[in-house]
């Protein structure tokens, strides 16, 4: 098992910016960074494995980072050019697996309880 913390939420103003991160008991071969906005289903925002592949989605590619400290365990999502519609809970994601579709949701085993980010215009 892994249990997963994440912090780094907060409110900001739209074109402002945030750093989450997400410490991890252990590594994982696969982690991500899911969202979830009231009434919405949860979607994926960003991925990466230890090939050091990433993946985005198309609503945050060009503002959103996903990167690794390894020796930290510790996964980040650098966020700029934040907008309203960011506006959502942010969870973490991990699987001891590579996972083929790295954006959906039921790849992952692992979870955290969230960070909030909100964003106002």
């Amino acid at each position: 098992q892994v249990q997963l913390v994440e912090s780094g939420g907060g409110s900001v103003q739209a074109g402002g910016s945030l750093r989450l991160s997400c410490a991890a008991s252990r590594s994982s071969r696969s982690m991500g960074w899911f969202r979830q906005a009231p009434g919405k289903e949860r979607e994926g925002v960003a991925a990466s494995n230890t090939d050091g592949a990433t993946y985005y989605a198309a609503s945050v590619r060009g503002r959103f980072t996903i990167s690794t400290d390894t020796a930290k365990n510790t996964l980040y999502l650098v966020m700029n050019s934040l907008k309203p519609e960011d506006t959502a809970m942010y969870y973490c994601a991990a699987s001891f697996s590579f996972v083929a579709r790295p954006l959906e949701a039921n790849a992952y085993n692992y979870w955290g309880q969230g960070t909030q980010v909100t964003v106002s215009s």
